[in-house]
């Protein structure tokens, strides 16, 4: 039988028996997705991406690297939340979920942790900040797997959120999850004021003053096919990576050598 590095799929008769080099963790959210995507499309496409990248790093470079299960509790912006079945996930309540996922991997002898995330919303530089100072010998990093490849390349008009990219994703990988025909044109109005146009000053967009759809960026120039070139260019950029870091015996090796 083919090893699985899939959480969801794999037993403990299998893992006892291997030595695993790096933690993925992929991370969504629970949102709508305009009007033709599943509301757990973050944390899906995270996860789809997570496995392919483990299978290929082993595939090609011996790394085995297991895929824990998609967390799916995202932080949301204003005029989300009041959405049916939007759910907000406080920094306090992320921060406490990846602290109890590190916890037990660190007891179990696990060093390496890479997040996959999905959602734009999550941030976890302050979270894992704060775990260096209990968990020093654990390298937790954090990722977005739709920033590994450049979009321009494969995207006729790439947006934010169920935009032509995320769309284009899910219907490589689950065609039968995307509704295209009743997609919205995803629509958004954008800040009016310049520093905030140009992101110098940031604050939370009302997601219900931003889009009426939910969208932000056009999906109906999607196709599978674009999906799958992107999510290849994805995974290649991921597996790079995670053979590299691989090779790095401890945090020192993180850093290059000027002398």
């Amino acid at each position: 039988m083919k090893e699985s590095f899939d959480l969801t799929t794999t037993t403990f008769g299998s893992t006892r028996e291997r030595q695993y080099d790096v933690v993925l963790l992929p991370w969504g959210a629970t949102e709508p997705h305009n009007l033709h995507l599943p509301y757990l499309t973050d944390g899906i496409l995270s996860h789809d991406i997570a496995v392919d990248v483990a299978n290929e790093v082993f595939e090609q470079h011996g790394v085995r690297c297991m895929v824990m299960p998609p967390v799916n509790m995202g932080a949301q912006n204003p005029g989300q939340r009041e959405l049916p079945f939007c759910i907000h996930a406080r920094y306090e309540t992320q921060k406490a979920i990846l602290t109890d996922i590190v916890s037990s991997l660190y007891v179990q002898g696990f060093r390496r942790m890479l997040i996959v995330n999905g959602h734009g919303g999550n941030v976890f530089k302050p979270m894992i900040r704060d775990l260096l100072l209990d968990y020093p010998d654990f390298l937790v990093a954090s990722s977005e797997w739709f920033k590994m490849a450049d979009p321009k390349l494969f995207f006729e008009s790439p947006g934010e959120h169920a935009d032509e990219i995320e769309t284009s994703v899910m219907m490589h990988y689950h065609p039968d999850l995307v509704n295209l025909d009743e997609a919205g044109e995803g629509k958004a109005k954008r800040f009016a004021l310049k520093a905030m146009k140009e992101g110098r000053v940031w604050v939370p967009r009302d997601w219900e003053k931003v889009s009426a759809d939910t969208g932000i960026g056009n999906p109906l120039k999607s196709t599978a096919e674009k999906g799958r070139r992107f999510a290849e260019a994805v995974v290649k950029e991921y597996v790079t990576f995670l053979k590299e870091l691989s090779m790095v015996g401890n945090a020192s090796g993180l850093y290059e050598d000027n002398e």
